[in-house]
């Protein structure tokens, strides 16, 4: 159900949000993202679903989203039924404005946020404007997922690509475990000028899942901000 945002930067979530899940069309089958603004999108998506009898059937993204989904009323499939998505719809920690390459996973569920946008025919990014960069690895670290075997040679290899690599831990101290019952290394490379580069270097480190790079996969970004919503594709070279 959708709530008042108590701040204005949730206010601008809320509104880039509401305006991706109209994309959403009756009888798609649509991936359903991870993390603050995604939540934003489910809870319109439910409205629709309660108020517009809106058909659809969606693929979350983690337990959290599955969750909440089910909470909205928000009716959910598989793989193994619906190989193919319509739409995916989710957030992101940066965005590249030229190439809409982005860095996502601070949430913790990069490896099933991946694999649904990686499903879909449309893959939509929604944010506040906050997170527009030159250069991804300008403002967050990039979270890389790895099996907790071992965990210790993979940030150390990780670490002579030349980031500084830091365990995620719960506040307990205890390592965060993802919905694959993985860790999360968050490395901060600082601005990175060959993204690509990098990302296939990291994918060669034996114990590395998946990371947070999401490179040419968006087909559009829908943000929100003091100047209002703003659409962008990405721009050909």
């Amino acid at each position: 159900m959708t709530a008042t945002p108590p701040d204005p930067a949730a206010a601008f979530k809320q509104q880039a949000a509401i305006k991706a899940a109209s994309l959403v069309q009756d009888g798609m089958a649509v991936g359903l993202g991870t993390g603050s603004t995604a939540k934003f999108v489910v809870a319109e998506l439910g409205r629709r679903v309660r108020e517009e009898g809106l058909r659809i059937r969606a693929i979350p993204t983690s337990s959290a989203t599955e969750k909440q989904a089910q909470e909205e009323g928000i009716p959910l499939t598989t793989f193994g039924e619906q190989p193919e998505l319509d739409i995916a719809i989710d957030g992101a920690d940066e965005i590249e404005p030229r190439t809409l390459n982005l860095i996502k996973g601070l949430g913790g569920a990069l490896l099933w946020e991946k694999i649904v946008a990686s499903a879909a025919k449309q893959f939509v990014v929604v944010a506040d404007a906050s997170k527009y960069v030159d250069h991804l690895g300008a403002k967050c670290p990039l979270p890389v997922e790895v099996i907790p075997f071992g965990w210790e040679n993979v940030a150390r290899q990780l670490g002579e690509l030349g980031a500084h690599v830091t365990p995620r831990r719960n506040r307990d101290g205890s390592f965060y475990l993802t919905d694959e019952k993985n860790l999360i290394m968050d490395c901060v490379f600082g601005p990175m000028m060959e993204p690509e580069k990098l990302g296939r270097s990291i994918l060669e480190i034996v114990g590395v899942v998946e990371h947070g790079l999401f490179l040419h996969m968006a087909c559009q970004t829908i943000t929100a901000g003091p100047e209002g919503i703003r659409i962008l594709t990405p721009q050909q070279d």
